[in-house]
């Protein structure tokens, strides 16, 4: 990461890092999405405004992990981090061709933290895997630089109003998530593909019971660096892994990706995350 991009996100919340994904990695990645949503409806469910999310995907497309992990990805994550990072979720998420009304929710996901040097507990990726314009569904964030005052959601669209980020396929864009953002819904005949992933500093909480880490890569994994990245367990990784636990074994049940599914649903009802 050069020092204008850092500085760029100390003034800004956000930095765009531009198309880092070849169009093999996005063509690859995409055929990933559309197979998930395809052969795994259940996992998928509705959320926000005109949005459907699968936020296991990780269990129902384990080829994420290459996304998540990918070194045009870690290295700005880290510099802006400032030490180990951990997984904390991952959401891959479609917006269907629309002909309502225009759409913002603008919203906070997390408080800022105030402990570290650019203000943030948790930082998110946003991959776009279709191109975003003026004419489709975007991301819109409302910048705002660690030197200024944390306001309402009213006085910051005051002060610095949104900005639509737009960018062709393979762009990503990290960005602090206490910092005000939404996805903006329009009308359009396009749809919008975007991954989402979360990452979190491995000495705090763990972000949400949105995602399992899977064991295959937070317990099984040869590399103890991997295993460590997605060992910040949450309680719906700790739950999953209790339950497919074979009786009187420390071993786990060889469970197909659908069984995977059936067990991660009834953990979501649980948790109140799906009805």
């Amino acid at each position: 990461m050069q020092a204008e991009d850092y500085q760029f996100f100390q003034t800004h919340g956000y930095v765009s890092l531009g198309k880092i994904f070849t169009d093999d990695e996005v063509q690859y990645f995409l055929d990933a999405f559309d197979r998930d949503r395809a052969n795994y409806p259940s996992y998928w469910y509705k959320f926000g405004h005109h949005q459907t999310i699968n936020c296991d995907s990780l269990a129902s497309a384990p080829e994420f992990d290459q996304l998540i992990r990918h070194p045009e990805v870690m290295a700005p994550l880290q510099t802006l981090m400032g030490g180990p990072v951990c997984f904390s979720e991952i959401c891959i998420r479609h917006m269907a061709p629309y002909d309502g009304q225009p759409n913002q929710g603008w919203h906070r996901d997390r408080p800022h933290w105030f402990d570290h040097p650019l203000r943030m507990d948790y930082i998110q990726l946003m991959v776009y895997l279709a191109d975003v314009d003026q004419m489709t569904h975007c991301f819109s964030i409302s910048p705002e630089g660690i030197d200024q005052e944390v306001l309402g959601i009213e006085e910051q669209l005051d002060r610095a109003n949104g900005l639509d980020l737009h960018g062709p396929a393979g762009t990503a864009i990290l960005f602090n998530v206490a910092v005000l953002h939404t996805a903006t819904t329009r009308i359009t005949q396009r749809e919008r593909k975007t991954v989402q992933i979360y990452y979190g500093h491995r000495d705090r909480p763990f972000l949400s019971n949105d995602s399992i880490m899977p064991p295959a890569l937070c317990l099984d994994h040869p590399d103890p660096e991997v295993r460590a990245f997605y060992g910040v367990l949450n309680d719906k990784t700790r739950t999953y892994l209790e339950r497919t636990k074979v009786e009187n074994t420390d071993m786990r049940q060889e469970l197909s990706v659908e069984e995977m599914g059936e067990i991660l649903y009834q953990i979501d009802i649980e948790n109140r995350k799906r009805h």
